[in-house]
């Protein structure tokens, strides 16, 4: 059996640098460089830097 091609999406996680474990979950392309951007933190009502964490494998 052939193996399967790799996706060329990846789903990130984009971790609030308030420190308040807020998240948000994007898809980007594979070959992009990691995502950051600024965006509501609904914890400390504010606008706060996200960076992006890789998604681990659950379970």
């Amino acid at each position: 059996m052939a193996k399967k091609p790799k996706s060329r999406t990846v789903a990130v996680r984009l971790i609030s640098m308030a420190m308040t474990g807020y998240y948000k979950t994007f898809v980007r392309p594979r070959t992009h460089r990691p995502l950051s951007m600024i965006k509501y933190d609904p914890v400390v009502r504010r606008n706060v830097l996200f960076l992006e964490a890789k998604r681990g494998k659950s379970g």
